[in-house]
């Protein structure tokens, strides 16, 4: 069983930046990516961004490329995930995501606002 706890949330004026981190706990050995998801009211759940634990190959929804980071520390079984230059588009709820080969897991959500 694997458990993930978000952080960083909050609200954030256009063009700002925030940082977002997610700490797994529980039976993490197996892990093999983390990252980001986000959903906005009224629309489904899109990828951020996702890390691999070996190699860290970084994948990134299109709309995020360019002004989005993520980043990972395996020795605290923790990503990260830095947003720039953030839009109100951005706004949502961020879900921190992780696969192993059994299951895929989700943390609770941590909410991001963009707006004046």
């Amino acid at each position: 069983q694997v458990q993930l706890v978000e952080s960083g949330g909050g609200l954030v004026q256009p063009g700002g930046s925030l940082r977002l981190s997610c700490t797994a706990s529980g039976s993490i050995f197996s892990i093999y990516a983390m990252g980001w998801y986000r959903q906005a009211p009224g629309k489904q759940r899109e990828l951020v961004a996702m890390v691999t634990t070996r190699g860290g190959i970084e994948n990134y929804g299109d709309s995020v490329k360019g002004r989005f980071t993520i980043s990972r520390d395996n020795a605290n079984n923790a990503v990260y995930l830095q947003m720039n230059s953030l839009k109100p588009e951005d706004t949502a709820v961020y879900y921190c995501h992780a696969l192993d080969r059994a299951q895929v897991y989700w943390g609770q959500g941590t909410q991001v606002t963009v707006s004046s």
